[in-house]
């Protein structure tokens, strides 16, 4: 990294090098901020993660110059389905109704690990970016011109200074600890468990994506790439014993899959679930976005989606201040905004796609959710349901 292109003050350090913290990175770096990333891992990490980006983050992905790369490594889908596992009936909407009101009236499915991967090499380009592999914060100090973060990496413990400091280090972010901000919200009292599976799931007569209602045998299914990879997301009773998950697996297998012989599981990843909000987002000179900032379940595809925004509206507000052009008084918008869209729009309708996908019991309540959903035929019921993705983004940014 070139030390020179601008002072340290001047640059803005980054924890954690999944989706969000990359393309706020690379963001950063085409407007020319010096950048430098941290990530304790000691490679971009492949375990199965979030897959669907809704067409509404397209346009940003666009922006980063890494849509068309993105969509020649994963692929562009319209259709989805919702079945009632108990009787079979499948109800099936497209995006097809967004065609001539966007560019891109789609949603691109690609792995996490994927998008991360085009973005580091995009912001490998830089040379005022840097990506540290296997570095661990430990803790951060700030005062008016900057931050200090105590770190540890394999030549042992270090000092990094910044003018700026994103934490997008995840759910259980250090950033977030060590600036004593509350992870409000809850923890659903499941497991869920996201398995990549190598099988043709459209042989028993899904859809490449599927959102399969029962409160036992409840699924997201989803297509993974252009072969027959696909993603199961379920969830099962905590108090399970993890270390048998594999065993349940292939019972679960039996019961959404009957008869099928040939399932190769290539990973799987056990995980809770939250809604959980910081209690601010900005602290000074430490700013939150992704999951460090706010995590929900999986029902929707909400989670990367909002985390996304963030890092679409941060890198543009930050650049912006680092440059001079505005008072940092846009990062405190920032946070309210980010924060309240998250509490207001993000949060209630992923809790609304798992209590219909995974938790109704009740029989009228399941046959008041499917009257919902029967409505999505409808081409304005439809529409407004995907316009709730646009109001997961932020309108204000600098002029």
């Amino acid at each position: 990294m070139e030390e020179g292109f601008m002072s340290v003050e001047e640059r803005v350090a980054i924890v954690g090098a999944g989706p969000v913290g990359l393309l706020s990175a690379l963001g950063l770096a085409q407007a020319g901020i010096p950048v430098i990333v941290i990530e304790r891992a000691s490679e971009i990490i492949a375990s199965p993660r979030a897959i669907t980006y809704h067409w509404s983050v397209l346009e940003g992905l666009d922006r980063l110059g890494l849509l068309e790369e993105a969509l020649d490594v994963g692929f562009a889908k319209q259709d989805y389905t919702y079945l009632d596992f108990a009787t079979g009936e499948k109800i099936n909407y497209s995006l097809d109704v967004l065609d001539g009101r966007t560019p891109f009236p789609f949603n691109l499915h690609l792995g996490q690990n994927l998008l991360a991967e085009i973005a580091l090499r995009r912001l490998q380009q830089f040379p005022h970016a840097e990506v540290r592999w296997g570095v661990t914060m430990r803790d951060l100090m700030q005062d008016g011109s900057g931050v200090t973060l105590s770190v540890d990496g394999p030549e042992g413990p270090s000092e990094l200074r910044a003018g700026w400091v994103i934490g997008a280090d995840g759910a259980t972010s250090s950033v977030r600890r060590a600036l004593q901000l509350e992870f409000e919200g809850i923890t659903w009292p499941k497991r869920f468990i996201a398995a990549n599976v190598r099988h043709d799931f459209s042989k028993h007569g899904y859809a490449r994506t599927t959102f399969v209602i029962h409160p036992t045998h409840g699924a997201i299914i989803v297509k993974l790439d252009k072969g027959d990879l696909w993603r199961c997301t379920y969830s099962e009773p905590l108090d399970l014993p993890e270390e048998s998950i594999a065993e349940r697996m292939t019972a679960y297998f039996d019961v959404i899959l009957p008869g099928a012989r040939d399932i190769e599981v290539v990973a799987f990843a056990p995980y809770r679930m939250h809604q959980r909000a910081a209690e601010r987002f900005r602290v000074g000179r430490v700013l939150l976005a992704g999951d460090a900032a706010h995590a929900t379940n999986p029902s929707g595809a909400y989670g990367l989606t909002s985390g996304l925004f963030d890092a679409f509206a941060l890198y543009e507000a930050l650049a912006a201040v680092v440059r001079g052009d505005v008072d940092d008084a846009i990062l405190d918008r920032y946070a309210e905004e980010r924060r309240r869209i998250f509490l207001e729009v993000v949060s209630p309708a992923a809790v609304d796609n798992k209590r219909i996908i995974f938790d109704t019991t009740d029989p009228e309540q399941h046959e008041a959710n499917l009257i919902r959903l029967r409505r999505l035929t409808d081409k304005e019921v439809l529409l407004d349901r995907l316009m709730l993705t646009v109001r997961m983004r932020s309108e204000a940014r600098p002029q």
